[in-house]
C-alpha cells in the first residue's frame, strides 16, 4: 500500500458477494435502475439469483424494460416477468416452517418436486440452513432489542422480520440444534453422500423432521 501511494497507484478491492450482503446489493442495483421493490419481492429475487450477479443483472434488465420508471417490483411482477411462483418458493417455505404450517410446507415441497428446474434442492436446503442458523443466533443474543437482533444476523433494519419472531416462539434452542443437525445430514444426502434417495424425498423428510423436532434435553 505504501509503495502504491508513493507512486500514485490505486487499490481496487472487490469483495465477494455473500448470502448476507446479497440483499442490499440487489436492492441497491434496483434503485440504480429507477425501480423500487417490496420486501417479499426482494427475498424472492435473493433466493432465485443467489450471489450470481450476472444472472441478477439479466433479470433486473427484464423488469426495467417491462416496468415504467419508479414502479415497484412486487411478487406478482416477478411471477409474471421472471417466472418464479409467488406462492411456491423458498421464501414461502421458510415462512411455512416458521409458523409450523404443515399443509403449506408440504404443498410447497410437492410443487418443487413437480418443477425441479426452477427449484433445485441444494438451493432450498441452503436457504433453510441460513434461516435456522440465524434463528439460533438471535435466540442466544443477549441484547433483545430488535435492532440488536437484526445486527446479529446482518439485516440492515431496526425491526425484526416476522418470520424470525414466529420462529422464536415455535423453536427453542434444543429444537434448533436438532434441526441444524438434520439440515447438515440432508445436505450431504442430497449431494449423494451416503444416500441414493431422490433429492425431493430427502427434502420432504427434512421438512418433517423440522416440524416435529422434539427439542428435549
Amino acid at each position: 500500500i505504501k509503495q502504491i501511494n508513493t507512486h500514485g497507484g490505486v487499490v481496487f478491492e472487490s469483495q465477494k458477494v455473500t448470502d448476507r450482503n446479497a440483499g442490499p446489493i440487489i436492492s441497491g442495483f434496483i434503485k440504480q435502475k429507477g425501480l423500487n421493490i417490496e420486501t417479499k419481492g426482494l427475498a424472492m429475487l435473493r433466493d432465485y439469483v443467489g450471489t450470481d450477479l450476472s444472472r441478477l443483472y439479466n433479470e433486473i434488465d427484464k423488469l426495467t424494460v417491462a416496468l415504467a420508471p419508479g414502479s415497484t417490483i412486487t411478487p406478482e411482477v416477478i411471477e409474471r416477468h421472471i417466472g418464479m411462483s409467488k406462492d411456491y418458493n423458498n421464501f414461502e417455505l421458510v415462512n411455512a416452517l416458521a409458523v409450523k404450517d404443515f399443509n403449506r410446507a408440504f404443498r410447497i415441497v410437492d410443487y418443487f418436486r413437480r418443477n425441479p428446474k426452477n427449484n433445485p434442492v441444494v438451493v432450498t436446503i441452503g436457504t433453510i440452513w441460513n434461516y435456522f442458523s440465524n434463528l439460533l443466533l438471535v435466540t442466544y443474543c443477549r441484547d433483545r432489542s430488535e435492532s440488536a437482533l437484526c445486527a446479529e444476523i446482518g439485516i440492515r433494519r431496526s425491526w425484526l422480520p416476522d418470520d424470525y419472531k414466529q420462529g422464536m416462539r415455535n423453536y427453542n434452542a434444543w429444537k434448533l440444534i436438532e434441526i441444524l443437525h438434520e439440515i447438515r445430514v440432508a445436505d450431504c444426502r442430497s449431494k449423494g453422500v451416503g444416500s441414493r434417495m431422490d433429492s425431493y424425498d430427502i427434502l420432504n423428510d427434512l421438512v418433517f423432521h423440522i416440524l416435529t423436532a422434539p427439542g428435549k434435553i
